[in-house]
């Protein structure tokens, strides 16, 4: 697995497999969120994942983000459930949607720059959603 820290509370990852699951819980891991949408080449589907997360004791929120397609309910969703049992771990192709989610839900709450190094140093561009940060934050 290729976990990458972005707070202390929160790690993002490339898709991960359902044999992972207990091993995230084994090492601390409370909360697993899901950002691939089922339908994605290569995606585990999402009920597996939530009944493998139930068995780890274990959290589960599946918030598919398709490339593009970013709503209010998305970004809140994902910090609704970023406020839940931590750590937490989510994923989804690359690690990216599951980074700009995370950025997006701290609009406003933590510095533009602050974010965008956070993600870069997890190997994250995001210069790309920085007009979205700006209007979430209301500085846009």
């Amino acid at each position: 697995m290729d976990l990458r820290q972005l707070t202390p509370n929160l790690a993002v990852a490339p898709q991960i497999a359902l044999e992972d699951v207990p091993l995230l819980a084994a090492s601390g891991f409370k909360t697993l969120i899901n950002n691939r949408p089922d339908d994605e080449a290569g995606a585990v589907d999402h009920q597996l994942m939530a009944q493998a997360a139930a068995d780890a004791g274990m959290s589960y929120h599946y918030l598919p983000f398709t490339p593009g397609q970013i709503t209010p309910d998305l970004i809140q969703g994902f910090a609704e459930a970023l406020e839940g049992q931590k750590p937490a771990l989510a994923y989804c192709r690359s690690g990216n949607r599951s980074t700009v989610l995370w950025a997006l839900s701290q609009s406003g709450k933590q510095s533009e720059s602050e974010l965008l190094s956070t993600a870069a140093e997890a190997g994250y561009d995001l210069s790309g959603i920085v007009p979205l940060m700006r209007s979430l934050a209301g500085n846009g």
